[in-house]
């Protein structure tokens, strides 16, 4: 068996993070169809197409490690679109659904964030700066979703939830 080395947990890291991008493709339409805010619906569209662009990195970094574009399941990401899925349901027409689904999305933001932290580390450690300079500005953007889901949050969603 062989030896089991960073650049195997690096490309492992990134099958979990390239299978997790395209699940979340898939779920911030049904986010966006969710939410009755029309700012937190506008922020849910924007960030599909920024993901769209992360895939696109993500398989640009596969190319540089000279690797196939392949995810494995991730049970994180999983776990948490599931979560999302139940704000949806058990809070539909609620005063609190908008406010749930931007703390859904930013569980989706916070472990993104950790993956792509992590995997810009390793690059830089692995001396892959073209891949490590990808990620890092993924790792920008998800970061500012971020931000701009909290302002949001803070600004008007919880304020519309805890009114009702």
């Amino acid at each position: 068996m062989a030896d089991k080395t960073l650049e195997t947990l690096f490309h492992e890291t990134l099958k979990d993070v390239y299978y997790a991008e395209r699940k979340i493709l898939k779920a911030l339409p049904k986010m966006a169809r969710g939410a009755t805010s029309p700012d937190l619906k506008a922020a849910f569209e924007k960030h599909r197409g920024e993901t769209e662009i992360h895939v696109e990195r993500l398989q640009e970094v596969f190319e540089i490690l000279g690797k196939p574009a392949r995810g494995k399941t991730c049970d994180a990401i999983e776990g948490i679109l599931a979560e999302g899925d139940e704000i949806l349901e058990d809070f539909k027409g609620q005063p609190a659904l908008d406010a749930g689904l931007a703390s859904a999305a930013q569980a989706v933001e916070h472990y993104e964030m950790a993956r792509y932290g992590t995997l810009a580390r390793w690059a830089g450690e692995l001396g892959l700066k073209d891949a490590q300079k990808l990620l890092v500005t993924t790792l920008q953007e998800e970061t500012k979703t971020d931000e701009a889901l909290t302002a949001l949050a803070e600004g008007a969603l919880n304020p519309a939830a805890m009114a009702a």
